[in-house]
């Protein structure tokens, strides 16, 4: 099954139980695919993580209910995956713009979320520069955090900007953006802003070191200006490189993203030729 053909299974499946409890693990299950890489790869050809499509919908079917049903907001609350009426009333007027009890007593407008549909277009016909690469294991040292999948879109950049604003760039420039979710089958995962370990120096306080195993890594090459290059070549590897991969599949819940010094650019990272890469752990189908 490809990855499109995946995400359509899964949009099914979220669908068909979407007032059940709903872990990520189940969905990825029933399209035969790891967590870890269903949830990248979800986030890249969507827009918006798992967790964030599970919950507008169910808010938009909640508001939906209210407004044509005379089922009290408690039961419409509860059906809908929320314990209490405070829970509901916050997330409902955070995508609503307006109180459960607004639209019930004074007919406030509510938004509609609508479902996902699969449209297979025609696509590629771009060039995608990359490489196979067999790399032995080495060690990295850096910043670490756990982040969850729902959240990181967020954190992650804001854990950059901690990592400058307390002068620890001094210490770890940046080289590697590191993400490890060994299980592959976790809601999180340990990120890493990270250099190559060198054995001759002490190691800081507050930073921890990590060994990455030799692997075969597909390399693929990032130009222009941060971070909307490498962002189109992540949705491009789940879009149409993996999908139509004939000899590699994914191999373990690790991928790297290199960044070159910004300080060799006029502009920095928004230079037009600024130069990274994506390392996606690969093997023989």
């Amino acid at each position: 099954m490809g990855w499109v053909e995946c995400i359509g299974e899964a949009i099914s499946y979220i669908e068909d139980n979407i007032t059940e409890e709903i872990a990520i693990e189940k969905i990825a299950n029933q399209v035969l695919i790891s967590p870890f890489y269903f949830q990248k790869g979800f986030a890249m050809l969507c827009g918006f993580t798992v967790g964030e499509y599970i919950r507008q919908r169910r808010l938009t079917l909640a508001g939906s209910e209210l407004v044509a049903t005379d089922s009290k907001i408690i039961d419409i609350a509860l059906k809908y995956g929320y314990g209490s009426p405070d829970s509901f009333t916050k997330a409902f007027t955070r995508f609503h713009g307006v109180t459960p009890t607004a639209v019930r007593k004074d007919g406030a407008m509510i938004k509609s979320f609508a479902p996902l549909k699969i449209k297979f277009t025609l696509g590629g016909g771009y060039v995608m520069d990359y490489k196979i690469v067999e790399k032995d294991s080495f060690t990295i040292m850096g910043a670490s955090k756990i982040f969850k999948y729902d959240s990181a879109k967020t954190e992650i950049p804001e854990f950059w900007s901690e990592l400058h604003q307390i002068g620890k760039e001094r210490v770890v420039c940046g080289m590697y953006g590191v993400n490890i979710d060994e299980s592959m089958g976790s809601d999180e995962f340990e990120y890493l802003i990270a250099d190559n370990y060198n054995p001759a120096i002490e190691i800081p306080e507050g930073f921890v070191t990590k060994v990455i195993p030799a692997h075969t890594w597909a390399v693929f090459a990032c130009k222009g200006a941060m971070p909307q290059s490498l962002q189109d070549v992540n949705k491009k590897i789940f879009s149409e490189w993996l999908p139509n991969c004939k000899d590699y599949e994914i191999a373990t819940g690790c991928n790297i993203e290199m960044y070159s010094d910004p300080a060799e650019y006029p502009k920095g990272t928004q230079d037009e030729k600024y130069y990274s890469e994506i390392w996606i752990p690969v093997k023989m189908k």
